[in-house]
């Protein structure tokens, strides 16, 4: 019998990681924002405000998270995050006061950094080569698992024990699977353990080594149009998804009601992760700009959509259409970066760029909440993310110019 290769094991952890952070980070962020703004009264834009620091924070991470998990491996750095994650989450249940609720999405970002897309897709750079998409698609599929089981259960606990008690029982659950399975599975090259890429044979392997001998500086990288267009397209994309997904809870509760709401949030992950699946199965054969160019059409039309005709049922179809672009817009950003750049420069290059997206990613919330408070609903900014879609449709195309090699 074959034995499993063990870069599978760590993309099966990868996959535990992302629904984790995705549950009780990007998708529980949104129910934060409903609960801390119906219980305390406070203003939409002003808890907006802290769910931006939550990714501004964990932007300005993704650099040294990139080179660390690059340089000695993922397992501290999985490690640390899971206890920034649990230590925001359980603390955001007990704020009672806007300054502690800004401090617990501080906490909340660095947790978010060290288990991130980037930091999945550093970890499992050295481990895959033909399979490279595929493994960073798979390993996705934990973010659209934790938003379709995230948010029904983090209501439903609320509900039946309150906020405090659900977010410090949903923290030491994360506690209690991922820091086990960080320590004892991750590793960082398989080289480090007699293994190969995608479990090769020594002669596969040294033709794909020879092929990506070369690295890059962040400098070089950054003088391309190819990196550039990643950063501004993706960025734009993000800051128009992530502020979605934090606003749909309060967004669909007036119009279907807690029930309606659950279900629709549960539909949309269930959307992200049959558009995975695909992805996964397909990821290494597309050309990634111009999938993600069509993703993001589909986005913006399900966002005008939402602003035209807000009624129930459009409201739903809507969401779920959105929800099948949601995976693929988190996953193809590293994908088109590991493709055009190769592995031994993959961790330093996507750095940097997953830096600028989640700087703008961290836009996305006060976006919507700013622009919900001056027009007094989400009309507008439905209006104007659907625009900011197409742009950055434009933006991902224009680079589709592979880079040179540097020498």
């Amino acid at each position: 019998m074959t034995r499993l290769f063990h870069g599978w094991r760590m993309v099966a952890v990868c996959v535990v990681a992302a629904l984790f952070a995705n549950a009780l980070g990007l998708f529980g962020a949104g129910v934060y924002l409903h609960q801390l703004v119906g219980q305390k009264g406070w203003p939409t834009g002003l808890v907006s405000g802290a769910i931006t620091l939550f990714y501004v924070v964990s932007a300005l991470l993704l650099i040294p998270v990139g080179g660390i998990i690059a340089r000695v491996g993922p397992r501290p750095v999985f490690a640390a995050g899971t206890l920034a994650l649990g230590i925001g989450v359980a603390g955001i249940g007990y704020v009672e006061a806007p300054w502690q609720t800004y401090a617990a999405f501080f906490v909340m970002g660095v947790g978010w950094a060290c288990l991130s897309t980037t930091a999945v897709a550093t970890t499992l750079a050295p481990w895959f080569e033909k399979y490279q998409g595929r493994a960073v698609s798979i390993a996705s599929l934990g973010a659209s698992v934790g938003g379709m089981t995230g948010v029904p259960i983090l209501l439903f606990g609320i509900a039946r024990l309150g906020f405090a008690a659900t977010t410090t029982t949903a923290a030491l659950v994360a506690l209690a699977v991922l820091l086990p399975l960080s320590w004892f599975v991750l590793k960082h090259r398989p080289q480090d353990i007699g293994l190969l890429p995608d479990g090769a044979d020594a002669p596969h392997a040294g033709a794909a080594a020879s092929r990506l001998a070369a690295r890059w500086t962040r400098a070089e990288a950054l003088r391309t149009a190819a990196l550039r267009s990643v950063m501004a397209g993706f960025g734009i994309a993000m800051l128009v998804q992530v502020g979605f997904v934090t606003h749909q809870v309060t967004m669909l509760s007036s119009v279907l009601g807690a029930a309606g709401t659950s279900a629709t949030v549960a539909a949309t992950a269930v959307a992200a992760l049959v558009s995975r699946l695909l992805l996964s199965r397909f990821a290494d054969q597309i050309d990634a700009r111009v999938t993600a160019a069509l993703v993001l059409v589909c986005a913006a039309a399900a966002l005008a959509l939402q602003a035209a005709v807000p009624v129930p049922a459009v409201m739903i179809g809507a969401s779920i259409l959105f929800g099948a672009t949601i995976g693929n817009i988190t996953t193809l950003s590293p994908i088109i970066v590991r493709r055009e750049f190769g592995a031994p420069s993959f961790g330093a290059v996507f750095g940097i760029a997953s830096c600028a997206i989640q700087l703008c990613t961290g836009i996305g919330p006060s976006f919507y909440g700013l622009l919900h408070d001056a027009f007094d609903g989400y009309r507008v900014p439905l209006l104007l993310a659907a625009g900011l879609d197409v742009v950055a449709c434009g933006i991902i195309l224009s680079g589709r110019v592979r880079p040179g090699r540097p020498t």
